[in-house]
């Protein structure tokens, strides 16, 4: 993965998405600039997040880093179909991460959730090139996962993310006014969920996000 690949990290929700659909999403958020589309569909069928997938790389068309929420057999069956799926996404009460790794294989992405001191301890345990990135949250209280752990705030996610040497996305309640400080604290990128299925213009919205990532660092 490049430097900024998980800079701005849409995670997908059906019932935010509202009459647009989460395909439409996807792309609009796409040509806004969004770096990784992650699908996260909690509600549907196998078979419905498998088609989901399979268009939404058809819509992507390589233009950003497509992940798949948990369901390793849909990312395996949708890669099968021939579609570009990039990795999945796992947490931490999914299949183990090193079972997770060996059937992915070793060219696949794989992001992994961790929020306390002892997952990162787990993590840093494993063999190098087992996990790829992190997903590390919840940063402030958000409804889009009502059994989220406790918030880190902006210094709890810098404590975790000088722990480790893998990327760390900062996910869960992350605002457009956020991107500086989480940038600071030694974010690799911004994932949402509501700021972007739930605007009126998820490309604008994207764009938003994708210009402060850029602007923070100057």
């Amino acid at each position: 993965m490049d430097a900024d690949a998980l800079s701005t990290y849409l995670v997908t929700d059906a019932s935010l998405s509202g009459s647009c659909g989460v395909l439409d999403v996807v792309g609009r958020a796409v040509d806004g600039g969004a770096t990784a589309i992650q699908l996260r569909e909690k509600s549907g069928t196998a078979r419905e997040l498998f088609e989901l997938t399979v268009a939404a790389s058809a819509a992507i068309a390589g233009r950003a880093l497509l992940f798949v929420d948990d369901r390793v057999d849909v990312f395996l069956a949708a890669r099968a179909a021939g579609a570009r799926v990039d990795g999945v996404h796992i947490g931490q009460s999914d299949l183990p991460v090193l079972e997770t790794r060996r059937i992915i294989g070793p060219d696949a992405i794989l992001g992994l959730t961790a929020n306390t001191p002892a997952h990162f301890a787990d993590v840093a345990a494993l063999p190098a090139g087992t996990v790829d990135y992190l997903g590390v949250g919840v940063i402030r209280p958000t409804s889009t996962k009502p059994d989220h752990p406790a918030p880190l705030g902006i210094e709890g996610f810098r404590a975790l993310a000088a722990s480790t040497a893998l990327p760390c996305v900062a996910i869960g309640g992350v605002a457009l006014s956020d991107t500086a400080a989480l940038r600071s604290a030694g974010a690799a990128g911004l994932a949402v969920v509501s700021a972007i299925c739930a605007a009126d213009d998820p490309t604008a919205a994207a764009a938003a996000f994708r210009a402060a990532w850029t602007e923070a660092l100057l």
